[in-house]
């Protein structure tokens, strides 16, 4: 791209194409929201579906997961959708995909219809996360990619932060009905809350098919396609004719250089293996890896739970992840001003080396009271009915109980409640119980069947155990494998993690939350970006689905300090490769970066 072009000023451009570039920015954004929205919305709803429904640690770990395996299979599929239908086109699916999961979810009954409208909201966000930032590139100059691609992010934090607002409003709801006393009308209500959670999103959905249907498509995506008319039309939409007129040039001299490349005997196979394709897709395989291994995701779907159990009450915890959104939301629009003037790998080391010191403190905090958690599994193996079930309904009276057996009430019975959960399995497939605290009168009991672990077929089983053998789990009895009963921590304490993850979220939305989008955009070359953004997020998303699926069972029997020390580690690989490995994209083309992993010089 030519200097006129990257630094052109906006004063240049006439009202109607200055409206034009902020309304893309604007359908962008949305689409950020919906991603936002899509991450966040189960956090606030969780508590209550877990309430209510009737759905085990394992289920539910599904239900969050869901989303994430939804990305994972539409990420797969997202570059050649690209290339095939279009870029525009592709937006408009992915918020129609949205649109439709809502109502599928929230009038859902039963665990195979939950399933199914998060997967297809894990599809839309899938798609989505590929297709918008490659929309923005391709449709951005290079003085506009940084705050462009920050917007994106930015108003991705702002769903979070209104998944959060509306998880909050209905906590207060919830409690005003559990003043009344009659439990039977709030486990009504809590049905309500976690459905009315998912209707409230339901409008930035419709905002942003409509707004992808106004929109030009990728001039770069016509000219690719031979609509030379169509993709100079596209580009006058936005810029000046001068303007227009370089970049379609330069747009066909790319084009051309390729296939003369191509005409001259190169195969594609070769080209794709040299320097300027291998290191900045391995590099962008290994930031958006370690971006999920950060635990990201997993601490905003589980906030309002991990915030529970560290000791604070359920309004004080749907307020301590409202916050946790709003320092997202507020310190990712200073990650927006700084990234195209501090630069990315200033920001990544930074927020990469804060991350770390925040979870490793979030870590020590959980540990000091995990650490006197009592396992109490054969008193609570003795109570196994013979058709080998268990219910059971977790009190305060039932834990002094369990602990008087077990002969260790002196390390717990200190006045503060305490919480159970319980890890069990059937032959060679284990599970874990929701965590439930003793003083939660509309808790719902403990119930372990053999259907809620036992996988429905063999395709199932592969996926949960390759090794197990599923038809002697069926026959084998229940085996209480641990039933850890901890002290509920005092609230001062629950406080104190709080704080340690508002930290946590205020460094990596200065650094990777702003700069992962844009490092998957600018490190992939022109050749292969929509198939190398594909893949990368391919395993961004199955990073992220597996760290979802397995985080309430290893809360379950490790605790949650377990997984805190085990993401501060992932990201000491981060902070490696954004130190050492990563260049410095600040300011340059999408040539000159191409330019520099080939080993050319830099702006020569």
């Amino acid at each position: 791209m030519t200097a006129e072009i990257a630094t052109a000023a906006p004063s240049m451009l006439d009202d109607k194409k200055i409206f034009y570039n902020r309304f893309l920015l604007i359908v962008a954004g949305l689409g950020g929201l919906l991603y936002g929205v899509d991450v966040g919305i189960i956090a606030g709803a969780l508590p209550y579906l877990e309430a209510t429904s009737g759905l085990n640690a394992g289920q539910l770990s599904i239900v969050v997961a869901a989303v994430l395996l939804g990305s994972v299979i539409s990420t797969l599929f997202a570059g050649l959708l690209a290339d095939w239908m279009g870029r525009k086109s592709l937006m408009a699916l992915s918020g129609v995909m949205f649109v439709i999961s809502i109502p599928m979810i929230a009038l859902s009954h039963g665990y195979g219809p939950l399933v199914f409208g998060r997967l297809l909201q894990g599809v839309s966000a899938g798609l989505i996360g590929v297709v918008v930032p490659l929309y923005l590139a391709e449709c951005l100059t290079a003085s506009s990619r940084g705050k462009g691609t920050g917007i994106f992010q930015w108003l991705l934090t702002l769903g979070i932060v209104t998944a959060a607002l509306v998880g909050v409003y209905f906590s207060f709801r919830v409690d005003q009905v559990a003043k009344l006393g009659d439990a039977a009308r709030l486990l009504a209500f809590k049905d309500t809350a976690w459905r009315g959670i998912f209707w409230v999103s339901l409008p930035p959905g419709i905002l942003f098919v409509i707004g992808s249907f106004m929109v030009a498509e990728s001039p770069r995506w016509l000219l690719r396609r031979s609509k030379k008319d169509a993709a100079y039309t596209a580009l006058l939409r936005s810029r000046t004719t001068e303007q227009a007129d370089l970049e379609l040039r330069e747009m066909q001299e790319v084009i051309a250089a390729e296939k003369g490349k191509s005409s001259g005997g190169t195969k594609a196979s070769e080209s794709l293996l040299r320097r300027k394709y291998i290191i900045p897709f391995v590099l962008a395989c290994i930031i958006l890896a370690c971006n999920q291994a950060t635990g990201i995701n997993s601490i905003i779907a589980y906030n309002t739970n991990i915030l529970l159990q560290s000791g604070l009450s359920d309004v004080a915890a749907h307020w301590g992840y409202v916050v946790f959104t709003i320092i997202n939301f507020a310190v990712t629009f200073g990650g927006v001003l700084l990234v195209d003037r501090k630069g990315r790998k200033f920001l990544l080391g930074i927020g990469t080396a804060g991350i770390i010191v925040s979870l490793i403190c979030t870590g020590v905090l959980f540990l000091r009271t995990e650490w006197q958690r009592v396992d109490t599994r054969a008193a609570v193996q003795s109570m196994v009915t013979a058709d080998q079930r268990l219910v059971l309904r977790y009190n305060e009276e039932l834990a002094a109980k369990l602990l008087n057996a077990t002969l260790a009430s002196s390390g717990t019975q200190d006045g503060r409640p305490t919480s159970l959960v319980l890890i069990y399995s059937y032959g060679d497939f284990r599970a874990a119980s929701q965590v439930v605290r003793s003083d939660d009168p509309a808790a719902k009991p403990i119930e372990i069947r053999r259907e809620d672990c036992v996988p429905a077929n063999k395709v199932v089983a592969f996926f949960s155990n390759p090794f197990g053998n599923l038809d002697a789990s069926r026959q084998a009895p229940l085996k209480i494998e641990n039933a850890l009963i901890s002290a509920v921590p005092l609230p001062r304490n629950g406080w104190l993690v709080a704080i340690t993850l508002f930290v946590f979220m205020a460094f990596f939305a200065i650094g990777p939350g702003v700069c992962v989008w844009l490092a998957l955009s600018e490190l992939m070359p022109t050749r292969i970006r929509s198939n190398g953004m594909s893949i990368a997020l391919v395993l961004n998303q199955a990073v992220s689905t597996t760290i979802a699926a397995i985080f309430l069972p290893t809360v379950g029997k490790y605790g949650y300090s377990t997984m805190f020390f085990g993401f501060a580690a992932c990201t000491v690989i981060y902070f490696v490769t954004a130190t050492w490995f990563l260049p410095e994209t600040k300011g340059k083309t999408l040539e000159e970066i191409e330019a520099y992993f080939e080993g050319a010089a830099v702006g020569k």
